[in-house]
C-alpha cells in the first residue's frame, strides 16, 4: 500500500460527512479503497480516487473554472492522482497550480469540502474535493489540458458549470461565511 493510499484512508476515516448523501460516498469511497490496493491509480480499471480544488478568490466572490478539453466542460481544477502524491491535499494543490498555472495557492482548510462519484471516459472517478484560495494579485495561465480558463463570479457558475461544481462551490462559499 502507498503512502497516498494510507493517507485517502485515514482522510476519509476522519472526514466528517456534511450529509446522508456525501456519508454514502465517503463509505463507497473506503470501500472501494479495501478492495482495490491500487484504486488510487488512473490503471485501476473499476474506477479510482481523484483530487480536485475549486480555486476561489473569496474578497473578489469569484471562483476559477477551466474548460476541460476532453469533456468540454467548465470544471474546478483536478484529476488523477500520481506517484510522487504522499497526500490528497497536495494532489489537489499539484493540479491546482498545474492547470491554473498560479503560484501560492493554499488550501482553505486542510481537510476535503465534499466528494463526487461520476464516469469519465477511462473510468470512475471518486473525487475528493478540496477548495483552494488564489493569493492576492494572482495570475493564471492556461495549461495544455485546458481549452479555456476563466474567473466566474460565484453568481455566474450556475449559467456554465454542471451541477456538482454549483455543489462544491455552494459548500464553499458556506465555509467562507462561517470563517
Amino acid at each position: 500500500m502507498s503512502l497516498l493510499h494510507a493517507d485517502a484512508v485515514g482522510v476519509l476515516e476522519r472526514w466528517s460527512a456534511p450529509d446522508e448523501g456525501q456519508e454514502r460516498l465517503r463509505e463507497e469511497y473506503l470501500a472501494h479503497l479495501a478492495a482495490y490496493p491500487d484504486g488510487m491509480w488512473k490503471a485501476c480499471a473499476d474506477g479510482h480516487i481523484t483530487a480536485s480544488a475549486l480555486v476561489v478568490d473569496p474578497p473578489r466572490e469569484r471562483a476559477l473554472l477551466t474548460l476541460h478539453a476532453k469533456l468540454r466542460m467548465w470544471l474546478q481544477t483536478g484529476g488523477h492522482c500520481e506517484p510522487q502524491d504522499t497526500t490528497l491535499a497536495g494532489a489537489a494543490l499539484r493540479e491546482s497550480a498545474e492547470e491554473s498555472g498560479i503560484a501560492g495557492l493554499g488550501l482553505l482548510r486542510p481537510e476535503p469540502v465534499a466528494l463526487d462519484r461520476h464516469r469519465t471516459p477511462c473510468a470512475w472517478h471518486l473525487d475528493v474535493q478540496y477548495a483552494v484560495v488564489a493569493p492576492e494579485g494572482a495570475i493564471e495561465a492556461i495549461s495544455d489540458e485546458s481549452l479555456d480558463l476563466r474567473w466566474f463570479g460565484y453568481d455566474e457558475v450556475a449559467a456554465v458549470a454542471d451541477s456538482s461544481v454549483q455543489a462544491l462551490l455552494g459548500r464553499i462559499r458556506a465555509l467562507t461565511r462561517s470563517a
